[in-house]
This record gives C-alpha cells, structure tokens and sequence, in this order.
C-alpha cells in the first residue's frame, strides 16, 4: 500500500460538486478548503478536508506545501502535440503582414508540417513530443487531448497516434484528425480524400483513438462533407469533436448541435444562433483563446455569452505549430481573463473539470474528491487567482499524476 498525505494548503481547490459539468454561476464555485488537507492511497484520494480533521497515522508520508495552492492538474481538452519541425518562418511572414490563409494558400500551413512528419521516423516524432510533454506538465497539465492531423495518409496518421499513446507520464486522449487539411496528392479532389477518410483510414484509427475531430470550414471540410465523415466515425464507435466556426461563421456550431457531438471547438465566429444550438443540444464549446492571440487577431470567441446561455465552457491551449504555439494553460487563463473577461475561477473550473467532463473523464480526473484519481498540482502561489494574475511564469512546483510525483521544480 502507497499512501501519504498533503498539508498545509493555503488553498486546497478541490472542485468537489454535482458530478457533471459546470454551468452559469457554478463555474465561480472551486469548493476551496483553506488549510486544508488531502490522505491519497494507491494513486486515489481517499479524503480531503481542514487539516485539523484529516487523521495521519505514523506510517503515512506527509508532504508539506507550504502554504500554497493545491488544485487539479489542467486538462488540456485540445492539443496536437506530434509533429515534426515548426513554423517559425511562419510566424515571422505574419509579423510582416501576411495571413495565416495567405500562408496557407501559397503551400504552407498544415500541409508544410504535414511534409516535414511524413518525413520523420516514429522515433523522431517521439523524441520532439517529449520535449512538448514536459512542457506541459511544467506548466500544471496533466491530461492531453491529443490529435493526429499531421500525417493525412493511412500509415502516417497511424504513426502519431501510436506516437501519442505513447506519451507518458502524461495523461493522453488520442483523436484522429485525419480531416484536418487535403493533403498535396489530393488538390483539387477533396472528395476522394474524404473517402479515403471515411472507407480506410477510420476503421484503423478507430483500433487506437478515442474521437473523432473534423476542421469544419468553408474552404477546407465544408458541412456535408465534415457530417459525412462524422457519422461514419459514430459508426465505429467514436466519440465526436469538431473545430468550427473558426474563420468564418458557416453553420460549424449548428452542425454540431444537429450531430450532438461531445464538442464544438473554436467558435470564434459563432453567433447568437450557434450558441442557442449549442446549449439545447449540451454541446460543450471548447474556446482557444491562444490561437487568437497568436494569430494576431481580435476576434474572440464571446465566452460570456456562452455562460450566460448555460453552456459548459472548457478553456483550451490548441497547441500545435502554426497557430497556437503554447501549452501554457497558465497563459490561456490569463488571455481569458483579460480578453474574454472570464473570471479566474470561471477559467480554473473550465479548464479542470468541465474539460474532464468533455473527454468522458469527469469521473476519475478534473477535481480533487474521495475515490477519484490523485492528479493534483503545488503552485507557488497562495491564491488561485495569481495562476492568471501574473503571466508568462510557470507556477507549477511539483505534479503528480496517478498519486506519482511525475515533474518537480528543481
């Protein structure tokens, strides 16, 4: 039996509630315990409460946190953390002017990282995930929703989710994104690139991931070709996510309230009907306020739109190469703050348990309650609040997933 004890927790943010996603006003509700205390036994919480209530035997290990914070690992509900190479060029051409569609109309984007891992070894992709891995959990994450979407070819698209299940000690939700661009072979023939999707890249990808994703727009998967590619992932038994209304408002959202997928990803452009759909059909929006920023535009998704609506906001970093470079959830608090005016609290529950609870996870992981997982952080701070107070820091002091220290400031 491994079995130890937490103390001395300025604030133990435990999340504890309904066992359900958060909505309207209880998004400000974290169920702090000041000076509180949490017994752990086999990887699982076994109690939490005040200190002064928490019995410690002689036997158990005691870690002292010294009067900091102590709350749910992150959970990043949207990351594409395999690929190979970047795109710095890229970000420079856009400092100077250019578009991200300009950049992706001239040949690169997507399709240049596509090119870059197709031409590296499973090995290779592995080493560069690492580094990300480590990232992210210097950053307080400890669950990923990892997708594929680099590699838009049959063997390709299997070698990163096999890539990404391999990604310990972080916590990873593999989804195929093999909709996410037409690749070069294919310009100009969309539709039978689709098929290939459909008819043999789905069964396979079905054998490792857990969803599937579709980059609903216009000019790359327009509505009925991103519905057909969906439904027939329901027919392999997985789940659904979808990027939508990203560049443009063009019924992303509504499709996926008609489909009632797990989530509807992006949403810079959705409108007040998009929104409606979303919360009759319990679609939970997923916002990337990072990719915003990165993009250097000014268009947010209108978060408190969607939590006046009752919609189960889930705050997410979209790391990836071209246009969310991040997998600093800390950072994603902040913009929110800031650019979404989301209060703290409201980006803490949406990127803990809200995000758990999108991932089919809310039972196990997401907030910090008897019988559930022993993913839980130190920050160095003694207010949750200062996790989007200061930015541009990393706060995490020790991680833990499973109850096992994985990652320590030195």
């Amino acid at each position: 039996m491994n079995q130890f004890a937490v103390v001395d927790c300025s604030e133990l943010v435990t999340l504890a509630g309904p066992p359900r996603p958060r909505v309207g006003a209880e998004l400000r509700d974290l169920a702090i315990i000041r000076d509180g205390a949490m017994l752990i036994r086999d990887g699982r919480i076994v109690e939490i409460g005040l200190r002064a209530a928490i019995k410690i035997g002689a036997d158990t290990e005691v870690i002292d946190a010294g009067g900091r914070v102590v709350m749910p690992g992150f959970v990043d509900a949207h990351t594409h953390p395999v690929f190979a190479g970047n795109r710095a060029d890229e970000f420079e051409k856009r400092a100077e002017g250019a578009t991200y569609q300009e950049i992706a109309a001239a040949g690169g984007g997507i399709r240049s990282t596509v090119r870059k891992t197709r031409a590296a070894s499973e090995d290779e992709l592995l080493a560069a995930a690492a580094r990300y891995t480590e990232w992210f959990l210097r950053t307080g994450t400890t669950t990923i929703e990892a997708k594929s979407g680099y590699g838009l070819s049959m063997n390709d698209e299997l070698k990163l989710l096999r890539t990404i299940v391999k990604l310990g000690p972080l916590r990873t939700v593999p989804t195929f994104l093999g909709a996410h661009e037409v690749p070069d072979e294919y310009l100009g023939r969309r539709c039978e690139y689709v098929n290939l999707v459909i008819h043999e890249m789905l069964p396979r990808a079905a054998e490792i991931a857990k969803f599937c994703d579709v980059f609903c727009e216009p000019r790359v998967f327009p509505l009925e070709e991103a519905r057909q590619v969906l439904l027939a992932a329901r027919s392999y038994g997985l789940g659904l996510r979808m990027h939508a209304d990203q560049l443009e408002n063009s019924g992303g959202a509504r499709l996926a309230a008609e489909l009632g997928v797990a989530t509807a990803d992006h949403l810079e452009h959705t409108d007040a009907v998009g929104i409606a759909a979303l919360q009759q059909a319990q679609v939970q929006p997923v916002l990337l306020p990072g990719a915003v920023y990165a993009l250097g535009s000014r268009r947010f998704p209108d978060a408190r739109a969607m939590i006046a609506a009752g919609l189960a906001v889930v705050l997410a970093t979209d790391f990836n190469p071209g246009s969310s470079p991040t997998p600093s959830m800390p950072m994603i608090l902040s913009i929110a703050a800031t650019q979404m005016k989301m209060t703290p609290a409201e980006a803490i529950t949406a990127s803990t348990v809200n995000a758990a609870y999108s991932l089919g996870l809310g039972a196990e992981i997401g907030s910090l309650e008897p019988g559930k997982r022993a993913d839980f952080v130190i920050h160095d701070s003694a207010d949750h609040r200062e996790l989007a107070y200061f930015f541009g820091i990393e706060p995490a002091r020790a991680v833990y997933i499973d109850g096992r220290l994985v990652w320590r400031r030195s």
